[in-house]
Protein backbone atom coordinates (compact mmCIF):
# COMPACT_ATOMS: atom_id res chain seq x y z
CA UNK A 1 0.00 0.00 0.00
CA UNK A 2 1.52 3.40 -0.54
CA UNK A 3 1.66 6.20 1.90
CA UNK A 4 1.76 9.73 1.29
CA UNK A 5 3.94 11.38 3.86
CA UNK A 6 3.38 14.95 2.60
CA UNK A 7 3.08 16.91 -0.64
CA UNK A 8 3.92 20.21 -2.16
CA UNK A 9 3.19 21.96 -5.22
CA UNK A 10 6.32 22.02 -7.15
CA UNK A 11 7.57 23.64 -10.67
CA UNK A 12 11.02 22.39 -10.57
CA UNK A 13 10.58 18.61 -11.08
CA UNK A 14 8.67 18.58 -14.02
CA UNK A 15 9.76 21.22 -16.86
CA UNK A 16 6.97 23.05 -18.30
CA UNK A 17 4.09 21.45 -15.77
CA UNK A 18 2.56 23.03 -12.71
CA UNK A 19 3.29 19.75 -10.44
CA UNK A 20 1.15 18.24 -7.05
CA UNK A 21 4.24 16.51 -5.62
CA UNK A 22 2.86 13.18 -3.47
CA UNK A 23 6.15 11.91 -1.50
CA UNK A 24 5.77 8.42 -0.80
CA UNK A 25 6.71 6.68 2.22
CA UNK A 26 8.64 3.09 2.51
CA UNK A 27 11.20 3.82 -0.19
CA UNK A 28 13.53 0.58 -0.46
CA UNK A 29 16.21 2.05 -2.02
CA UNK A 30 18.19 3.73 0.92
CA UNK A 31 20.64 5.53 -1.19
CA UNK A 32 23.53 7.04 0.62
CA UNK A 33 23.40 10.88 0.98
CA UNK A 34 19.43 10.58 0.45
CA UNK A 35 17.73 14.12 0.55
CA UNK A 36 14.72 12.28 1.82
CA UNK A 37 15.80 9.46 4.17
CA UNK A 38 12.67 9.84 6.24
CA UNK A 39 10.90 8.37 3.05
CA UNK A 40 12.21 5.04 3.91
CA UNK A 41 10.18 4.68 6.95
CA UNK A 42 6.76 3.50 6.91
CA UNK A 43 5.19 7.05 7.60
CA UNK A 44 2.24 8.98 6.35
CA UNK A 45 -1.75 8.58 5.38
CA UNK A 46 -2.52 5.44 3.09
CA UNK A 47 -3.09 6.77 -0.72
CA UNK A 48 -6.80 6.05 -1.50
CA UNK A 49 -9.86 7.67 -3.48
CA UNK A 50 -10.67 9.83 -0.80
CA UNK A 51 -6.93 11.53 -0.23
CA UNK A 52 -6.48 11.97 -4.52
CA UNK A 53 -9.39 13.22 -5.45
CA UNK A 54 -8.99 16.06 -2.08
CA UNK A 55 -6.11 16.75 -3.77
CA UNK A 56 -6.87 17.52 -6.85
CA UNK A 57 -9.75 19.42 -6.16
CA UNK A 58 -7.96 21.13 -3.20
CA UNK A 59 -5.94 22.82 -6.43
CA UNK A 60 -7.57 22.10 -9.25
CA UNK A 61 -6.64 24.39 -12.33
CA UNK A 62 -3.90 25.20 -10.92
CA UNK A 63 -2.07 21.95 -11.20
CA UNK A 64 -1.22 20.17 -14.63
CA UNK A 65 0.59 17.08 -13.17
CA UNK A 66 0.78 14.33 -10.56
CA UNK A 67 4.26 12.95 -9.73
CA UNK A 68 4.48 10.01 -7.56
CA UNK A 69 7.80 11.02 -5.74
CA UNK A 70 9.28 7.39 -4.49
CA UNK A 71 6.66 4.18 -4.78
CA UNK A 72 9.83 1.61 -5.36
CA UNK A 73 8.23 -0.98 -3.08
CA UNK A 74 4.90 -0.50 -5.24
CA UNK A 75 5.85 0.20 -8.88
CA UNK A 76 2.41 -1.74 -10.37
CA UNK A 77 0.64 0.63 -7.54
CA UNK A 78 2.41 3.70 -8.74
CA UNK A 79 0.99 3.00 -12.78
CA UNK A 80 -2.27 2.21 -11.31
CA UNK A 81 -2.39 5.18 -9.40
CA UNK A 82 -0.82 7.51 -12.46
CA UNK A 83 -3.86 5.48 -14.46
CA UNK A 84 -6.33 7.12 -12.07
CA UNK A 85 -5.13 10.44 -12.40
CA UNK A 86 -4.68 10.75 -16.24
CA UNK A 87 -9.11 9.71 -16.00
CA UNK A 88 -8.78 13.21 -14.66
CA UNK A 89 -7.01 14.71 -17.40
CA UNK A 90 -3.87 15.88 -15.59
CA UNK A 91 -0.18 14.41 -16.57
CA UNK A 92 1.74 11.80 -14.99
CA UNK A 93 5.28 11.66 -13.34
CA UNK A 94 7.09 9.02 -11.33
CA UNK A 95 10.47 10.14 -10.32
CA UNK A 96 12.09 6.46 -9.21
CA UNK A 97 15.38 5.12 -7.82
CA UNK A 98 14.73 2.04 -10.03
CA UNK A 99 17.06 1.92 -13.01
CA UNK A 100 14.74 0.20 -16.00
CA UNK A 101 11.52 1.34 -16.75
CA UNK A 102 7.96 0.47 -14.95
CA UNK A 103 5.72 -2.91 -16.49
CA UNK A 104 2.99 -0.49 -17.80
CA UNK A 105 4.69 3.42 -18.60
CA UNK A 106 1.64 4.24 -20.86
CA UNK A 107 0.34 5.54 -17.59
CA UNK A 108 3.32 8.07 -17.43
CA UNK A 109 4.08 10.75 -19.14
CA UNK A 110 7.67 11.67 -17.26
CA UNK A 111 9.67 9.45 -15.34
CA UNK A 112 12.58 9.90 -13.54
CA UNK A 113 15.19 7.03 -12.76
CA UNK A 114 18.07 6.18 -11.33
CA UNK A 115 19.15 5.74 -7.15
CA UNK A 116 20.71 8.63 -5.92
CA UNK A 117 24.70 8.35 -6.20
CA UNK A 118 25.72 11.42 -3.94
CA UNK A 119 29.48 11.26 -5.48
CA UNK A 120 27.44 11.91 -8.96
CA UNK A 121 24.57 14.13 -8.24
CA UNK A 122 21.22 14.76 -8.99
CA UNK A 123 19.74 15.82 -12.29
CA UNK A 124 21.44 19.31 -12.22
CA UNK A 125 24.99 17.11 -12.42
CA UNK A 126 26.41 16.78 -15.70
CA UNK A 127 28.04 13.43 -14.07
CA UNK A 128 24.84 12.50 -13.07
CA UNK A 129 23.53 8.54 -13.48
CA UNK A 130 20.14 9.62 -13.15
CA UNK A 131 17.75 9.99 -16.58
CA UNK A 132 14.62 12.09 -16.46
CA UNK A 133 12.40 10.73 -19.73
CA UNK A 134 9.41 12.45 -21.36
CA UNK A 135 6.81 9.87 -23.12
CA UNK A 136 6.07 10.60 -26.77
CA UNK A 137 3.56 8.04 -28.33
CA UNK A 138 5.77 4.83 -27.20
CA UNK A 139 8.99 6.26 -27.25
CA UNK A 140 10.68 7.92 -24.38
CA UNK A 141 13.04 10.47 -24.60
CA UNK A 142 15.87 11.73 -22.43
CA UNK A 143 15.11 15.46 -21.02
CA UNK A 144 18.06 15.17 -18.58
CA UNK A 145 19.71 17.80 -20.60
CA UNK A 146 17.34 20.58 -19.68
CA UNK A 147 17.81 20.19 -15.85
CA UNK A 148 21.31 20.86 -16.51
CA UNK A 149 21.47 23.85 -18.87
CA UNK A 150 18.75 25.23 -16.87
CA UNK A 151 19.69 24.15 -12.89
CA UNK A 152 16.36 22.96 -12.42
CA UNK A 153 16.44 20.13 -9.88
CA UNK A 154 18.54 17.93 -7.94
Amino acid sequence: MLKVASFDIVFQEIPGEVTLALNLSNCPCHCPGCHSQHLAQDIGEPLNEELMDGLIARYGAMITCVAFMGGDAAPDEVAQWAAYVKERDLKTAWYSGRTSYPKNPRTLDYLKLGPYIESLGGLKSPDTNQRFYKREDDNWIDLTSVFQKNNLAS
